[in-house]
Order: C-alpha cells, then structure tokens, then sequence
C-alpha cells in the first residue's frame, strides 16, 4: 500500500500537476489510513472492505477528529482508489458508498475595512523589510492571491503599466489578475528600493526575497501576517487564506459580479465563489437588523443572531 501511495503521488505531481502542499496534504490523510490498515491484518488494496473504512472512521470519531476533518480524509481515500481502479491496482472502492459526516455550513472569515486597513499599515515602511513586507500583504488582498501564488510569483509576472499579475494557481493553471494604484505603489517601490538590496550580486527570478535573496516561503509570508494582525490587535484566527476571503467579500460587496470575482481567484466552481454571497448577505441582514427603526424595535440581540443565522421566523 505504502508503494502505491508513492506511485499516486507521482501521478497527483506528473498527471495532475498538483502543487506540492497538495501532495504533501495527500499523504497526511492517506498514510495513517494504511498505518490503521496494516494493524488490522490488511496490506493490499482489494483487502479493505466497508468494515476496515467504518471501523477507521469511528476511531477517527473516538480520537475527536473534527467532521471536516473526516469528510476530507475520506475523500482522499476514495480518490487514491479512483486512481488505483484506473491503473488495475485494485478492483473495488470500498471508500465509494461509506457516508461523509454531515457537516455544519462554516462561512469564510473575512475582515471589515477598518480592520484590513490596519492590517495593510502595520508593517514599518522606514525599514527595508518593512516595505517588503507592505508589498507582500497589499499583493494577497489586492488579487485575492493564495499565500502559495504569492510566494510563487516572478517578476517577469508582473505588467506595472496595465497593473495585472499573472498568477500561476492549483493545477497549474495560470490566471490573469489585477492590482490597485495603492498595490501598484507598494510594489514599485520594493522591486525599486528593496528587491536589489535583498538580492545582492544574485540571479534570482522570484519576485518577493529572503534576507539571503532566495525566494521567500509560504510559512515566511504566513509569518509575516501572523505577526502583524498580532501587533495590530486583530485575531489570532486571522491568516494569509483570510486575506483572500476579504477579497472576495469586499468585492462583491462592491457590487462586482460573481462570474468576475470566480474568474479573478481562480474558482473552477461558481459553486466556491457563491459562499462568499452568503457572507454578503447576513452581513447585511445583521446590518440592517441592528440599524433600521422599525427591526430593531422588533429584534432583539438574540433574536437577530437566530435571524442571521437562519433559525428564525422572518414573517414580521
């Protein structure tokens, strides 16, 4: 089993072009599910049955896994089986007619204005890296970018005239973004101030540097955001994926289209773009509850959180 996982992750990183965080998340899911496979006697594909899945899925449940925790392991099951009934190394999917948890709807976190503003302000711009870093995040929320599409950007990707990114997202599949005045501004002045200064006497055709001039990680910009929603006072909930769904609630708030918003980020599915509706309206249903005379002479605190939240009478 452990050898025909390794032969899915060539297939995921060759056929599918999967990035490496996709990999690396499929065989977190993947190898615990063999590790539990080999304890119960069974070492080869065609030997799990719906017993070996059901029995796995309760010790997840008795370890306190979340559900969506759950239903995305098991997914990753059912697609390593796909791949397996394809290329004749197994016969059934025994993962196929096992049922997900049922999962409760978690709307995307995103930021309010004032917040996002801080956020944008915080790094220290009489500091080199400071003006990195204000690049960086000014970038992410700009376009709506993945923290991996970031870190993953070349400076032959960026027209400052027309104030596009080409971004390369999941799959590979390469999108054409765009930036404001304000993004535009930030990043001008790192390529022209900073991005030198990092890079020494090096070649090196990634756009945001390290200290060593070598192009910066994923975990390095997720740092970076951590630390300043930290020193801003904001959550510790907020992340680089936070700023990408700010993007998004923003826009559409703006009024923008859906179809543009879901070509802009990247969506294969209208179906993702649509969550970010639902943030757009109970935002305003809650807005509106707590603003308008007449609602909140009829709304309490408590009953606005059960109207927001769609457990509650609307007829009055």
């Amino acid at each position: 089993m452990e050898e025909l996982l390794l032969k899915f992750t060539r297939y995921l990183e060759g056929e599918r072009k999967a990035s490496k965080y996709t990999v690396r998340n499929y065989q977190n899911d993947l190898r615990p599910f063999i590790a539990f496979a080999a304890k119960r006697g069974v070492s080869t594909p065609d030997g799990v049955d719906r017993a070996v899945i059901r029995a796995y899925l309760g010790a997840l449940m008795v370890d306190k896994v979340s559900k969506r925790s759950i239903a995305r392991k098991l997914s990753a099951i059912r697609s390593f089986y796909r791949f397996m009934n394809i290329m004749g190394y197994a016969s059934g999917n025994a993962a196929a007619s096992a049922s997900s948890p049922k999962l409760d709807r978690r709307l995307p976190d995103f930021l309010p204005e004032d917040s996002t503003k801080l956020l944008l302000e915080a790094p220290d711009i009489s500091t080199p890296l400071g003006i990195r870093d204000r690049a960086i995040v000014e970038i992410i929320y700009a376009a709506g970018l993945r923290v991996s599409e970031a870190a993953g950007l070349n400076t032959s990707d960026i027209n400052m005239k027309e104030r596009e990114l080409r971004v390369m997202g999941k799959g590979s599949k390469e999108r054409i973004t765009i930036i404001g005045k304000l993004g535009r501004h930030w990043l001008s002045e790192y390529m022209k101030t900073v991005r030198p200064e990092l890079l020494k006497k090096q070649q090196n055709v990634a756009l945001f540097l390290n200290n060593n001039g070598r192009r910066i990680s994923v975990r390095a910009i997720q740092m970076i955001i951590k630390r300043y929603s930290k020193l801003v006072g904001l959550s510790n909930g907020v992340h680089t994926h936070t700023l990408r769904h700010t993007y998004a609630t923003h826009m559409l708030d703006g009024g923008a289209d859906l179809r543009v918003v879901q070509e802009l980020m990247g969506h294969a599915s209208l179906s993702t773009t649509q969550i970010y509706m639902h943030v757009t309206q109970a935002q305003a249903r809650k807005v509106y509850l707590s603003a308008h005379p007449l609602a909140k002479n009829q709304a309490t605190p408590d009953k606005i959180e059960k109207l927001v939240s769609g457990n509650e009478d609307t007829s009055y």
